[in-house]
């Protein structure tokens, strides 16, 4: 077999399809920025790099690319784009992940407890020279030995920061870590450049060895801290795989076989028990139970579960033993589909971020410049900046006006480079992106782009289908009006005989009840279907009709005393068939879509979040109005075929008004593609769920109502954090540049507000999404 570099060396990306790489050696904003440049350069390709995700997705809008060609541009930016191995499933390729990220968090804490051991020395050095002006032993000594302990501390733990640095500053292409070489590195320079001074050949310089030293040791720290919050932001990809069977139980050859999920193959028959997870998606062959599918939709109750149903992987069987024949395996399951969605979103990214990319991907090279101009400007203006730093001398005290004019121009530009980084502005928006995705899909909200999320939270209208989306899509007896004398099973008994031959789905509803109430139902021959009006049979001897009114009055049947009844659940959306034996009337049964249990709730919840509601229905005036009348809707448009509904969409956009569609049918589809967000009820039809933005796994209405809490507080987190990061930046560098904020103080500033940015998009795991 050969080996994966070999197999991607032919690979082909094919058009139109995402795909998800992980990318090595990015530090921050800036890296991200030149890896995202470099493969939007290759023709034909759409790229979206996430900093915490560490990935790159890419679309391929035209032709095919070979995956050298990406890999190359990337390289060429000074990153690893790392292929996929097709025969590595996505469970294992999550464990290795988890193994590399486990083993970068040790890397950074070993290289961070090194720094400080070789640094703390340092800072005790220099207490007596800090406080009583008193270099111990001696100047020279003390000179000479700064830059001799600071060196380890740089060319040691630090070292792959240097060398990361100034190989992007050599490529013409500096980040994050090219600052901090330079602020470092200039800062154990100063303490050569002070060393003449002492031997009475040169001008007075402070020495910033000491600095420098303490300028990587707490940048260090700040990775360290970084990467092991960051881990935490794809736990919502690792808590999903690790739901996934390992194992799974099949029958080959008459007998049962314990096999690796990895060896089942669509068509096997697999023997699932109590309490074991269902290995892959398929359909129950034989037996029943009741299901626990809450990974797949959120819900706590138990489904039933018997011969004909379709299951999901991973999914948990709670009671009776059940085969299942195996419909989808690897990444054709429901739960790989879940995760690859998680992961395109993931890497996505939402409008606001384009500014922030746009400010990230010149940040470094326009600092550099800044801290040039901030050493001219302290050089050839001495007299305005020494103005500034005698008034501040008296309240800052690491402030020293009587230092030398180039002791501290140096000064200045060192806080400069250190303060000014881009991480914070790097990973404001896809942490909390990540999180919130994560969190939508663990509450059955899956999410397609993470730009619908921004969209959504600032929707005006929500725009409901209506059958099958606010209704739950199948006719029920919802009504029994009785004739004297009779009873509700009784008429239930006689109409559902007389239709047991019906395809019509009025009657296989009047069926369904007699079952579900267990009423026996008796033979009927001479069936006979009365096109528009109803059904006639032989019923224990006797002719039965049900039907409408004129059926019954054309075969001499006296509906008088139920006319008024049937007109009344007819004003209520109510399909009303009266039920006759011989020339007597027994009663009438009421058919309709039932509304789902919890879609008033759901519209009342939307109205509260200031969302307005319309229903769009292809059904007659009268049936739409008894629907939304009854969940709470006041704005309805009946009759509308698709073409109606996106017109009526279009009217709502060119009012300025921002819409989400839900709904679930194939007719749905071009209505969900037309709305700013389209969300596709998981129920529904394939086609409505390529369609959408946004699939809601359960069915419910009230899992519109958490993506809307979701996607408002996830873009909440991700506002917060671009707030942070631009004021950071707004206000350490001005004061940075006056010569007011120390080195050291500039670097642990910088270090937290990655930090700060990364924590409070974490916050949004524990967020509620129920109003």
């Amino acid at each position: 077999m050969r080996d994966t570099d070999e197999r991607t060396e032919d690979a082909v990306v094919p058009g139109h399809r995402v795909e998800v790489y992980p990318v090595e050696g990015m530090h921050c904003g800036a890296c991200s920025a030149a890896v995202e440049r470099a493969l939007n350069r290759v023709e034909g390709v759409e790229a979206s790099v996430s900093l915490p995700a560490e990935t790159a997705s890419v679309r391929i809008v035209e032709g095919d690319v070979a995956f050298s060609v990406l890999e190359q541009a990337v390289a060429d930016a000074g990153f690893r784009l790392v292929a996929r191995n097709p025969l590595e499933d996505r469970a294992e390729r999550e464990r290795e992940r988890l193994r590399r990220d486990a083993e970068r968090v040790s890397v950074t804490r070993r290289r961070m407890i090194t720094a400080w051991a070789l640094t703390v020395p340092i800072m005790i050095w220099m207490v007596p020279e800090m406080f009583f002006g008193t270099p111990w032993p001696s100047a020279i000594v003390f000179q000479v030995g700064l830059v001799v302990l600071a060196l380890p501390v740089l060319l040691g733990p630090g070292r792959e920061t240097m060398a990361s640095g100034l190989r992007a500053l050599v490529n013409r292409r500096p980040n994050m870590d090219s600052l901090i070489a330079l602020g470092s590195g200039a800062a154990v320079l100063t303490g050569l450049a002070a060393l003449p001074h002492h031997f009475g050949a040169g001008p007075m310089i402070m020495n910033y060895a000491g600095v420098g030293a303490m300028i990587m040791a707490i940048h260090l720290t700040g990775r360290f801290v970084e990467t092991k919050a960051r881990g935490r932001t794809s736990a919502a990809i690792q808590k999903l795989l690790s739901l996934e069977a390992r194992t799974a139980r099949v029958i080959r050859d008459g007998q049962e076989l314990e096999v690796p999920i990895a060896s089942v193959v669509v068509g096997d028959v697999m023997v699932v028990r109590p309490g074991e997870k269902i290995p892959t998606d398929g359909v129950v062959e034989h037996g029943h139970s009741a299901v626990d599918e809450s990974l797949a939709t959120g819900e706590s109750m138990p489904i039933d579960k018997s011969e004909g149903d379709a299951v999901i992987g991973s999914t948990i069987n709670r009671q009776g033993v059940l085969r299942v024949r195996a419909t989808g395996v690897g990444e054709d399951t429901f739960l790989a589909s879940v995760v690859r969605m998680v992961e395109q979103a993931q890497g996505s990214k939402v409008p606001i971020q384009e500014f922030a990319d746009r400010v990230t991907a010149v940040f470094v090279p326009v600092v550099l410049a800044v801290s040039l101009g901030t050493l001219l400007g302290w050089l050839l203006f001495p007299d305005f900046f020494h103005a500034v730093v005698d008034r501040a001398a008296a309240f800052i005290p690491w402030v020293q006006p009587d230092l030398g004019r180039a002791s501290l121009a140096l000064f200045a530009a060192l806080a400069v480079l250190v303060i000014a980084c881009p991480c914070a502005l790097g990973l404001a928006t896809p942490t909390a992106l990540m999180v919130g995705t994560g969190l939508g899909a663990e509450n059955g909200i899956l999410i397609r782009d993470g730009a619908a999320i921004q969209t959504l939270e600032g929707a005006d209208v929500i725009l409901f289908d209506k059958t099958g989306t606010v209704t739950r899509g199948e006719p029920a007896l919802t009504d029994i009006v009785l004739a004297p004398g009779m009873t509700e099973d009784e008429v239930v008994r006689i109409a559902g005989s007389a239709e047991y031959g019906s395809e019509h789905p009025l009657g296989e509803a009047v069926v369904a009840a007699a079952a579900e109430r267990g009423v026996a139902l008796a033979p009927a021959i001479d069936f006979q279907a009365v096109v528009g009006l109803g059904v006639s049979a032989l019923v224990e001897g006797e002719l039965v009709l049900v039907g409408s009114d004129r059926l019954m009055r054309e075969r001499g049947v006296d509906v008088a005393a139920l006319d008024e009844a049937a007109a009344d659940l007819e004003a209520r959306g109510r399909t009303a068939m009266f039920v006759a034996r011989g020339d007597r009337l027994l009663g009438l049964v009421a058919v309709a879509d039932r509304i789902k249990d919890d879609s008033r709730q759901a519209i009342s919840e939307l109205s509260a979040l200031g969302l307005r509601t319309v229903m769009l229905t292809g059904d007659n005036e009268r049936t739409a109005r008894a629907v939304a009348d009854e969940v709470g809707i006041d704005d309805v448009r009946a009759g509308l075929l698709p073409d109606g509904k996106v017109a009526v969409i279009r009217e709502f956009q060119a009012a300025g008004q921002v819409t989400a569609m839900v709904g679930d049918g194939i007719n749905d589809a071009p209505s969900l593609k037309q709305a700013d967000v389209g969300i596709a009820i998981g129920t529904g039809t394939d086609i409505a769920i390529e369609a959408a933005d946004m699939t809601l796994v359960h069915g419910s209405l009230t899992a519109v109502v958490r993506a809307v809490i979701l996607s408002r507080a996830t873009f909440r987190k991700i506002r917060q954090n671009l707030f942070w990061a631009f004021f950071y930046n707004t206000i350490a560098i001005p004061v940075a540049i006056l010569g007011l904020l120390h080195p050291i103080l500039a670097e642990a500033a910088m270090a937290l507000s990655s930090i700060t940015v990364v924590t409070n998009a974490n916050r949004l795991r524990g967020a509620r999404l129920d109003p």
